[in-house]
């Protein structure tokens, strides 16, 4: 059989109001020939399915939702997929005229009780005219009222009701539509043929629809703030470029830049594309893409990332990466996937809430039919059975999860931290081992220069500065066109001592050995001692052995050695202190490496790590993973996702370092943007707190309906007098879901405790 290749969709979901809902609109997706898989986004209101195009069209899976009792529409540019500002106004809007015509439906039901109460004497002497009429016509009044608002305000809410009433589907409409259906009608019945034990349920009606829809618009507003993080993403690259052609600058729609052009990006302006500077200098703001809040300094030849923001200079780029090649494309990208994700704690609330309706219509009828045969009230049966459809709500189980999930990646997003998604963080939260790579993670993963030594008579050159300061401006001259990592470290500490030189003449590359130029009217050799035997120039005999881990480079001048540089790979400057948060919170510490024992004891011990292993090839570290996941033991590991991407495929938790230029670290299940240490303990310890949220969701869901549903059916009555009314039952569903998101919300403000610096924000 011919095997096709799949495509995605997300498709904006309408009509969705619970876990239910949710699951119904998957399981519609799933049922669907050709489609591989679904999954259904509560918070955004949007479907990801992946399917074959061979054997399903686009408009058959707005077809199948459609068919499930809910509606889709195909993506269009620029949909957010989420509730709109005038749609989360006109819900509040409904919310507060329908609360008010439910309070004015209790003020005037007061009156047509068979006791004259205290508020009933302070009405009639306010509107005495009222106690005037009989008491039909009042009820007349407040059944047109009621009809007349719940068509308004509440006519969404049966719609969906019926839609999924005729695919044989339940949901939370259906509880609120039955409950308020049945007392309206009872209300109106007693309006017709009234009579003295007859009540009337108007005002219980209008309350809790009013609850509903102002429980919606609360709900809607927080989802919207829950979700900011995310779509701030989306408004960081700008839709137009400054493009320089034949020295004209132009304006032009982002679309038009092509790779190679020059772009002009003027202080207070976001770069459009990932670019590499060719003229001008500036400080460049990174924060909103890497997390790093300390302005970078940037010049021709730095790198710069689209998105972000130029401080205070003009500077002409060269584009690099277009569109969904930048690098602000694949976090954004990665940021949806992970937020579209499911976690295993989020599965079980699923399956929960799959039962819950049908579960809920059981108990009703049974609040129902106990009440009417123990206290024989018809009137307490129906204001129980009312209560319990409209307290048992699913929308807080079905937050839950995926609210708390969706803060988290945003905020992590923030910081430079990406989640690959649910189930990542979960694993994330419960580790034993971290074991940590050494190059690129604990050090920078290049040479920098450790020392400067002068050999004779190389003290005594040069009349601008201390002979040290002259052999500098000499190597750095005749190493700057190099792409030895080497060159780099001596041209980066020449640099960083404010030294200028003037470009070398007749650079000549020894591969592998080293380099010759002509600098200042001198001849200038700089490489390794393979290069200096070649060309029999003889070597101090002083001259001790470079340190284990220490890398050294000669330099002659006239062919008479005049100095030798040592470079060394560094430890990152918090690397230590990341290591201590990590053994702080009871993990154990590993490194292992590829470098030799000499070279990596040096580093462990700085970086107060006592257990090393060195010598490993790729498929060592995999091995040693292995043993300690067999051993009982979840382990982390923390690597460069590319040489280390068997073990980090292999532990129970990935971290990839990566860095703001490439984002190809697809093994790991957590990526790094920045290459510091100290973001390993933030990300564990964001895990951690989001599924203490989590936790915190699901049982304030769950504990709500197991306390709300039992005092809705009126088990503490007569006994205790406690008793849920309809309106109330409708306020406490509508603060359920609520509490839920404000208490994700939190997140929004975390900060990480374990770290300083930039990470402290």
């Amino acid at each position: 059989m011919a095997s096709h290749a799949t495509e995605s969709l997300t498709l904006p979901v309408l009509g969705m109001t619970c876990a239910s809902c949710q699951h119904h609109v998957e399981e519609a997706l799933r049922s669907t020939t050709g489609v591989e898989s679904a999954r259904v986004d509560l918070m955004a209101h949007r479907a990801s399915v992946v399917f074959d195009p061979a054997l399903a069209a686009p408009q058959q899976l707005v077809e199948a939702i459609r068919g499930a009792g809910y509606d889709a529409v195909l993506p269009r540019a620029g949909d957010s997929g989420g509730p709109t500002r005038d749609l989360v106004a006109e819900s509040a809007w409904k919310a507060w005229i329908t609360l008010a015509a439910g309070a004015v439906a209790m003020l005037l039901e007061m009156p047509l009780g068979s006791e004259m109460t205290a508020p009933d004497r302070w009405l009639m002497r306010l509107v005495p005219w009222l106690y005037a009429l009989p008491a039909n016509p009042v009820r007349w009044a407040l059944l047109l009222l009621t009809a007349l608002v719940v068509a308004w305000a509440g006519r969404s809410i049966y719609l969906s009701a019926i839609r999924a009433l005729r695919h044989g589907a339940t949901n939370m409409n259906t509880l609120v539509s039955l409950g308020t259906v049945v007392a309206f009608l009872y209300s109106a019945f007693a309006t017709f043929a009234p009579a003295a034990n007859r009540q009337v349920y108007y005002d219980a009606v209008l309350l809790i629809l009013g609850f509903l829809l102002l429980g919606k618009s609360l709900e809607a507003r927080a989802k919207h703030r829950a979700l900011a993080a995310l779509d701030s993403l989306s408004r960081l690259r700008p839709v137009t470029a400054r493009r320089v052609v034949d020295g004209i600058e132009t304006m032009v729609p982002l679309e038009e830049v092509r790779p190679g052009d020059s772009v002009v990006v003027l202080p207070g302006e976001r770069f459009p594309v990932d670019a590499t500077v060719l003229e001008g200098r500036t400080t460049v703001d990174e924060s909103m893409l890497t997390g790093e809040s300390t302005p970078l300094e940037c010049e021709p030849g730095g790198k710069v990332l689209a998105g972000s923001l130029n401080y205070d200079g003009a500077v002409v780029c060269r584009a690099e990466s277009l569109g969904e090649a930048t690098v602000l494309a694949q976090i954004a990208r990665m940021v949806d996937q992970a937020q579209s994700s499911r976690a295993p704690m989020e599965r079980l609330a699923d399956r929960a809430s799959a039962i819950f309706v049908p579960v809920v219509l059981v108990l009703a009828a049974i609040t129902f039919v106990a009440w009417l045969l123990i206290a024989h009230s018809f009137q307490l049966a129906l204001a129980d059975t009312v209560s319990v459809l409209v307290v048992a709500c699913p929308c807080a189980m079905g937050l839950a999860v995926p609210a708390a999930l969706t803060v988290a990646i945003g905020r992590g997003a923030q910081l430079g931290v990406l989640f690959k998604g649910g189930e990542a963080l979960e694993r994330l939260s419960h580790l034993d081992v971290i074991v940590l790579d050494k190059t690129g993670t604990l050090t920078v993963g290049r040479p920098v220069l450790d020392a400067v030594h002068m050999i004779g008579g190389g003290s005594e050159q040069g009349n601008t500065g201390s002979g040290e300061r002259e052999i500098l401006r000499i190597a750095a001259a005749a190493e700057e066109r190099s792409n030895h990592p080497l060159a780099h470290a001596l041209v980066d500490h020449a640099r960083a001592l404010g030294l200028t030189w003037a470009p070398a003449e007749d650079v000549q590359i020894f591969p592998g050995r080293g380099l010759s130029a002509r600098v200042k009217g001198r001849d200038c050799l700089l490489g390794n001692e393979a290069l200096f035997r070649e060309l029999s120039i003889k070597l101090p005999a002083g001259a001790v052995l470079p340190e284990p881990g220490v890398t050294r480079l000669w330099m002659a001048l006239d062919m008479k050695p005049a100095a030798y540089f040592d470079a060394r790979d560094t430890l990152r400057p918090d690397a230590a202190e990341a290591v201590s948060a990590l053994q702080h919170e009871g993990l154990r510490v590993a490194m292992l490496t590829g470098d030799s024992a000499a070279a990596a004891e040096p580093i462990a011990q700085r970086a107060l790590i006592k257990d090393v292993e060195a010598g490993l090839d790729p498929a060592g570290k995999l091995a040693r993973i292995r043993a300690l996941q067999q051993s009982g033991q979840r382990v982390a590991m923390v690597g460069d996702g590319i040489n280390d991407a068997a073990a980090l495929a292999q532990a129970d938790a990935g971290i990839a370092m990566g860095s703001g230029a490439d984002l190809a670290q697809e093994a790991g299940d957590v990526l790094l943007l920045r290459t510091q240490p100290s973001a390993i303990p933030a990300a564990l310890e964001l895990a951690r707190q989001t599924l203490r949220i989590m936790r915190q969701n699901l049982g304030w869901a769950v504990g709500y309906n197991l306390i709300g549903i039992p005092l809705a059916a009126g088990a503490l009555y007569p006994a205790f007098h406690i008793a849920l009314t309809p309106w109330m039952a409708a306020a406490a569903m509508a603060f359920s879901s609520v509490c839920v998101l404000l208490n994700s919300l939190r997140l929004r403000r975390w900060k990480p405790a374990s770290a300083a610096g930039p990470w402290a924000r």
